[in-house]
């Protein structure tokens, strides 16, 4: 954990009691149990939760109120999906550089607000495993797909609400400034609008999003509170609207009347003196002062008192300007003081409707998901799925949704996986399109269950638990791993935590070691999940001997990238294709990634000759066998010859004095 850059504390065991958990979390929700929550029999997460709240107590020294809900997370609900299985899904983040560009996420990430952005990335690392709740999402996509004008105007008002989510955490925080309320108060004045929008909805979901509570008692409050430009800074005051409060507003008539005042008395003490650059000024050490630069020294009346020597000029007040000043400066302070206080009333006011306003945040983040997806679907082409509680996974002309956006002319291919045919081992050349064939189903079958429309014709996608992968070849050098033993970690993963619900894609397993130990762990791991996990798998190979284990066992289908052959040379054709090939084509990919001509042709002359000498080798064999089949049946022969002897030999009679010559006496 400490090479991943994680600071670790550590503590005794008395820190993760038990009882001192519940009891810290009792004291902090104060409530007097747990049954509100559910969480009476989670003991672990009590612990864990409980001791959480302790370390924040002891490190920040801030107010925990913004902590007002524990919920219990429920792994049954989502799809689990890995590190290694979002890094080789490039779910979030490309394998290249690293950058969101090139991911799913970057494909479908059309949303309007920034907590609608923070929610989709929820939603695409928790795909759901609840049919309905999936269908509730497919189905609002459907609602906003057949009607743009309503998706057009659902988006204008998403641009103009700001992020509900973080404001509403800064205002549980206590940190929140009247900027933030007023931006608050901007975008709560929408949700009228929004939810006229919805009236008419069919979908249970944007049925749901209509029954919003558009706050008004707040917008109104804050509206009439808050200034439209507050200064940022509490303190600095500026903050409070005219005709909110009268005794602010007593005191801000005070204010601005001592300003005229001093612009009043700077013009005539320059009129009295003759000193045409006098000024009044202020400091917040030594207050309001009569600025003289040293030239006009002689002008400076006798009942001015000096204040301060500076370099160029001198400082001084008279018995009216210290009394204007406490004036002055004991009306500011009473301003920021009052300003201070209203903006603290309606912070509270904030406060107490925050879960109107989280509630606000989530249904808004989730129609911005909503949107997001439905403009996705109809701008590239996807279609709605059917979902079901089986294990089934039909996909009909089936597309990669980054590579197709990439590629003018993306070839669909069709994935069927079942009862009947649970496993496909995909042979072909390098290059041919097998990894992006394995991931563009696992990507379907994930869109699927986030609630999206999906990159094919037509898709019926069976619920998947889990959606494990092994695909390309990386080491670890952080925690000194090879590129084998990498591999061999996620498969070890795979084995066993995959269920007969999960799906599995496994991408040239085996390649990171020698031939023979490579192609003995292939075949075993290939057969232990069509006989013991009977996971729904995709399984591409090198090893184009693994065809032969569709002879030995059921469930398993071969296929293979389709290839066009022309004057040594190859094009990928890029469709899958039922049977297995035993041509990997690596020469030609070779040259096709720019090797040098004379490599090339060092590598087809080796190429002819080994396979002189595998053929002569095959040629031996087989004599050997030949040699073999025969010298048994001789020796078959010979152990009957033997045998009918023996058999003779019990038919003799003791007594040899017996024996006659009957028969040969002719």
């Amino acid at each position: 954990i400490k090479n991943r850059g994680y600071y670790i504390n550590s503590y005794d065991d008395r820190f993760y009691w038990l009882d001192k958990a519940k009891k810290t979390l009792l004291e902090h929700f104060k409530v007097e149990n747990f049954d509100g929550y559910g969480i009476n029999d989670k003991e672990a997460a009590i612990t864990a939760s409980g001791s959480l709240i302790s370390y924040l107590k002891e490190t920040q020294f801030n107010s925990l109120n913004h902590i007002n809900k524990i919920r219990n997370y429920s792994v049954d609900e989502f799809m689990i999906l890995d590190s290694s299985t979002q890094r080789n899904l490039e779910l979030l983040k490309n394998i290249k550089d690293g950058s969101s560009r090139g991911s799913l996420f970057d494909v479908i990430n059309k949303t309007v607000t920034p907590m609608g952005t923070r929610k989709l990335r929820q939603w695409l690392l928790r795909p759901l495993l609840n049919v309905d709740k999936i269908k509730k999402r497919l189905n609002a996509i459907e609602e906003l797909n057949n009607d743009s004008i309503l998706r057009e105007e659902i988006k204008n008002i998403l641009d103009k609400i700001s992020d509900i989510e973080r404001i509403s955490a800064r205002i549980t925080y206590g940190s929140a400034n009247a900027r933030d309320l007023v931006s608050l108060k901007n975008s709560l004045k929408y949700i009228p609008e929004l939810k006229q929008l919805l009236t008419n909805s069919n979908s249970n979901f944007l049925k749901e999003i209509h029954e919003i509570n558009p706050l008004d008692e707040l917008v109104n409050f804050i509206d009439e509170a808050i200034k439209e430009d507050p200064n940022t800074s509490l303190r600095e005051g500026n903050i409070i609207k005219k005709g909110y409060n009268s005794e602010l507003d007593e005191l801000r008539m005070l204010s601005t009347n001592a300003k005229e005042w001093l612009a009043k008395f700077e013009e005539d003490e320059r009129e009295k003196t003759g000193i045409k650059n006098l000024k009044i000024k202020y400091n917040k050490v030594f207050g309001y002062f009569i600025e003289v630069s040293k030239s006009n020294l002689s002008l400076v009346p006798e009942s001015y008192i000096r204040k301060q020597t500076q370099a160029n000029s001198e400082r001084y007040f008279t018995e009216d300007l210290k009394n204007k000043e406490n004036m002055i400066l004991g009306a500011q302070d009473k301003i920021q003081a009052l300003e201070y206080d209203l903006f603290l009333e309606v912070l509270k006011s904030a406060y107490e409707k925050i879960e109107g306003i989280q509630d606000i945040a989530s249904k808004v983040s989730s129609l911005d998901c909503l949107y997001s997806l439905s403009i996705v679907s109809k701008n590239n082409n996807y279609c709605k799925p059917e979902i079901f509680e089986q294990s089934q996974i039909e996909i009909k002309q089936g597309r990669h949704p980054v590579v197709e956006i990439l590629e003018t002319n993306f070839v669909d291919n069709d994935c069927v996986l079942n009862d009947k045919e649970t496993m496909k081992i995909i042979t072909g050349p390098n290059m041919a399109g097998k990894s992006t064939y394995l991931r563009q189903n696992a990507l379907i079958v994930l869109l699927a269950q986030i609630g999206s429309y999906v990159p094919c014709d037509s898709a019926k996608i069976g619920i998947v638990d889990r959606i494990f992968t092994r695909v390309g070849a990386y080491d670890d050098l952080s925690q000194g791993q090879s590129t084998f033993m990498v591999e061999m970690n996620e498969t070890a993963n795979i084995l066993n935590n995959a269920t007969e619900k999960s799906f599995v894609i496994l991408d040239e397993i085996g390649r990171g070691t020698s031939t023979y130990d490579g192609f003995s762990l292939a075949w075993a791991i290939a057969e232990h999940l069509i006989t013991k996990i009977k996971a729904k798998t995709m399984f591409a190979t090198h090893y184009h001997q693994l065809n032969k284990m569709c002879e030995e066992f059921n469930g398993i289908k071969n296929y293979h990238i389709s290839v066009k052959e022309e004057n040594d040379e190859i094009i990928f054709l890029r469709k899958i294709v039922q049977g297995g090939t035993d041509k990997s084509y690596g020469i030609q990919v070779a040259k096709l990634a720019g090797l040098p001509q004379d490599v090339i042709h060092k590598a087809k002359v080796l190429m002819k000759t080994l396979e002189k000498e595998d053929q002569i080798m095959k040629t031996l064999e087989e004599e050997v066998i030949e040699k073999q089949e025969v010298e048994k049946e001789e020796g078959q022969t010979e152990l009957e010859e033997i045998s009918w002897r023996d058999e003779s030999k019990k038919q003799e009679p003791k007594d040899r004095s017996q024996l006659t010559l009957e028969g040969f006496e002719k």
